[in-house]
């Protein structure tokens, strides 16, 4: 395809698929609930431009921004890079929210200063999946007659 003098591809952002999550830190969610914690005192940020990362396992978080949450570790792990074989620490109780849809998972630790990832296990448990043409998530069906939840 030719393209005209006016027109132009933008390599670094071709089929790049962001979004907009919010992080909960769900224990603070819970004892709120249960009336320990005024709602004010429940820790969570609004994260724009998630790069969502299907070579990515799981949700993928700053360490500053885990600390502003106040995620417990869970463990450690051993985790294949780019760079190499190297280990990261797992928090949990990460509640995220995008697309209508809510879920709470595990989240890995990135490297000083890297930008959050949405990875495969969260997307297929809230039923999103990238749409790179269109540059979205793509939010799957979860009616009574049509469903992405299955048991096989």
């Amino acid at each position: 395809m030719a393209l005209s003098t006016t027109e132009h591809i933008n390599l670094d952002t071709m089929g790049r698929v962001l979004a907009q999550v919010v992080v909960i830190n769900r224990i603070d969610q819970a004892k709120a609930e249960d009336g320990l914690l005024s709602t004010d005192q429940v820790r969570a940020v609004e994260l724009e431009d998630v790069l969502v990362d299907t070579g990515a396992t799981t949700l993928c978080l700053p360490a500053e921004t885990i600390v502003k949450l106040g995620l417990k570790l869970l463990r450690e792990v051993q985790i294949s890079t780019a760079n190499g074989i190297g280990t990261a620490r797992i928090f949990q109780d990460a509640k995220i929210s995008l697309c209508g849809r809510e879920g709470t998972f595990e989240c890995l630790e990135l490297p000083g200063g890297q930008n959050p990832l949405l990875g495969v296990i969260p997307m297929e448990a809230l039923g999103l999946e990238p749409d790179r043409q269109n540059q979205r998530l793509r939010v799957l069906p979860i009616s009574s007659t049509e469903t992405y939840l299955t048991i096989l």
